[in-house]
């Protein structure tokens, strides 16, 4: 592996990969070197005969998904971070993320935010920061509405997976809660509201998003922005950012 910090964008509209190439490649503090594929097969390919650094990818082309490349570069480079950087919602593949391991999920829809959320966390991957996933979900909101820690419970009701920014919003480490119940990070009240009206709405197939009272570690209480939804074998996917005073998504 080179110094420099070499950077793999697969996307099969030619305009995008070369555009999300020029984006990464032109910020000073990143300094990386960018490479554009538009044939995912051919990007899998050039993973196994060259040497990244990472990987930004779409998930919705032909040939391959971007979670499908992602398990055959795994193949090759096992501990190669991985991101997606698409428009398909993560409730609708978040449990093909959460099993290949994607490092990081950013929606296109951002606009100019999701360019940004997508320059920083190739930062924290640049930094040696390799989680699985941290995603934000678009939902219809203002976009300076962040929703930045997500997870995913299954049936039973316990954590499957942790962000790394989702751990750090309760205060704790992402392995500390993997298989643990939700209720863990929800005073008791706010556990039976839970329970009756947000799972209900998600599970008949509603998108529920609203605010939270979340319960941290040390044992104090926090007012947070949730969203939360269902994939199609009945795994919630929660995302979260906390509220300032003025009930708006704080700042990073």
């Amino acid at each position: 592996m080179t110094d420099t910090f070499r950077l793999l964008c697969v996307d099969d509209e030619p305009g995008l990969a070369r555009l999300v190439a020029t984006h990464l490649e032109r910020d000073d503090d990143l300094g990386c070197e960018t490479a554009a594929e538009t044939d995912p097969r051919e990007a899998l390919r050039r993973v196994e005969r060259e040497s990244f650094d990472c990987v930004v990818s779409d998930y919705d082309m032909p040939g391959l998904t971007g979670v499908e490349l992602l398990s055959a570069a795994r193949e090759a480079e096992p501990e190669l971070p991985f991101l997606l950087f698409s428009a398909t919602g993560p409730d609708e593949i978040a449990a093909e993320m959460v099993r290949a391991g994607v490092s990081d999920y950013v929606s296109k829809h951002g606009g100019a935010d999701g360019y940004t959320a997508l320059l920083r966390r190739v930062k924290r991957a640049e930094a040696g920061e390799r989680g699985r996933l941290d995603a934000g979900f678009d939902d219809g909101r203002p976009s300076d509405v962040a929703l930045d820690g997500v997870c995913t419970v299954g049936p039973d009701g316990t954590f499957e997976f942790v962000g790394e920014e989702y751990g750090e919003l309760y205060g704790y480490d992402p392995e500390e809660l993997e298989g643990e119940p939700w209720q863990r990070l929800h005073p008791a009240d706010e556990v039976e509201h839970i329970r009756t009206h947000i799972i209900p709405a998600v599970t008949g197939g509603e998108r529920w998003s609203g605010t939270s009272t979340g319960l941290r570690a040390d044992g104090s209480r926090f007012a947070e922005s949730k969203m939360v939804s269902t994939t199609a074998d009945d795994r919630l996917v929660i995302s979260v950012s906390p509220l300032d005073a003025v009930g708006r998504a704080a700042d990073d």
